[in-house]
């Protein structure tokens, strides 16, 4: 059997972690906790209810949320389109206003996009040479008729995050809404919506070391009004997301947010210590960048880009399982829109790629992809240029 290439793509999924195994295989077969969790009237679905009732407290907790302003979903990306077009619809304006910008993920941009078509104005705000959106340019696109606005906490290709806090105070100002794709920053960045002003803030369990196929939508006070259901079938979830919820997955997220909230602060001392580490050994390869900003930044995610005709992909790929782009962005076989956004044409783009790190990730997987970049890399010159796009 061949050996498997080290993995640094986190960004994309993260491997479930035994302790949330667990806890999801206690909700499946005869023996365990397989009840309907809306059959009230017996043990069985009482007892699933405590499980999703439990996880929802969990999620909540590490967000400093309210736990009934969580909503089960199947993912970030439903809860995104649930945010937007049920904002959108609810308003019961032919048309209105949403504000979101050029480098979020695929799963507001398309459902923008749809919107757009369905004779909604949206404005897509361009980032900064840091990749960041500030809350000067959201203030200036506000416009009497804007209903939205959607913009992501962590860039899921730079690592970049916004001022979400500063921006809510801008938005929750003007009477919007302001929704913000948190994918890629619960367990990474602290987060508290007690008191940022954000109204919808979108989740996915597989992105914090729990299974695929389940996330969230928190829903706060100014929103529950003001959002219109995108799947019917029964009321469940406060009437905002109908069907069956799956006990396995939600106890399966609930769990993993937990050990997120556990491990926060040991866990961001690791990311940091692993991406210094990495940084100082690539201080010596030849015309690498560095996109985004250095500081205003999680230390999970890096995008590097290397110098024209000096970085071979495929003598890489076989040491280091990574990303060139976005898996979105992957699976299209199309340049990153975040690295077009950014200035890069599209073969600069193909000469970038994503190293993202995580709980698994140990010093000497550091040195390994050291060591296979710079065997990747075949420049004439040496130097060192860290570009603060």
């Amino acid at each position: 059997m061949n050996k498997r290439p080290l993995y640094f793509d986190y960004a994309a999924t993260t491997p479930v972690d035994a302790r949330v195994i667990q806890v999801m295989v206690d909700c499946l077969g005869f023996e365990g906790n397989f009840g309907n969790p809306a059959s009230g009237s017996h043990v069985f679905g009482q007892q699933a209810r405590g499980s999703v009732e439990l996880a929802r407290e969990q999620v909540a907790q590490l967000i400093n949320a309210r736990a009934e302003h969580i909503i089960w979903t199947s993912g970030a990306t439903e809860s995104n389109n649930l945010a937007l077009k049920g904002v959108a619809l609810a308003s019961g304006k032919a048309r209105g206003h949403i504000i979101t910008s050029q480098i979020e993920h695929k799963a507001v941009l398309d459902t923008a996009r749809f919107l757009e078509e369905s004779g909604f104005d949206v404005t897509y705000l361009a980032p900064d040479s840091h990749g960041l959106v500030s809350a000067q340019q959201v203030s200036d696109a506000l416009r009497e008729d804007t209903l939205l606005v959607s913009l992501m906490l962590v860039n899921n290709e730079l690592g970049t995050v916004n001022d979400i806090p500063g921006i809510g105070l801008r938005v929750r100002e003007h009477g919007a809404l302001f929704h913000v794709d948190a994918a890629q920053g619960a367990g990474k960045v602290a987060i508290d919506l007690e008191a940022w002003a954000v109204d919808l803030m979108s989740f996915s369990g597989h992105k914090v070391y729990g299974p695929k196929g389940i996330g969230a939508l928190y829903v706060g006070p100014r929103a529950q009004d003001r959002l219109q259901a995108q799947i019917h079938g029964g009321g469940h979830e406060s009437g905002l997301r109908s069907g069956t919820l799956a006990t396995h997955q939600i106890a399966g997220m609930g769990a993993a947010f937990a050990l997120a909230s556990e491990s926060f602060a040991q866990e961001l001392a690791h990311m940091g210590a692993l991406r210094q580490r990495l940084l100082e050994q690539l201080a010596d390869v030849p015309g690498v960048q560095c996109n985004g900003c250095p500081t205003q930044r999680i230390p999970h995610t890096l995008s590097l880009t290397f110098s024209e005709g000096h970085f071979n992909s495929s003598a890489l790929s076989a040491v280091l399982a990574y990303s060139a782009t976005s898996a979105c962005n992957s699976a299209s076989k199309t340049p990153s829109h975040v690295l077009l956004a950014l200035g890069h044409d599209a073969e600069k783009a193909g000469r970038t790629i994503r190293l993202s790190l995580g709980r698994f990730t140990r010093e000497q997987d550091i040195d390994v992809a050291v060591n296979a970049i710079k065997a990747a890399v075949t420049a004439p010159a040496p130097f060192w240029a860290v570009a603060q796009s």
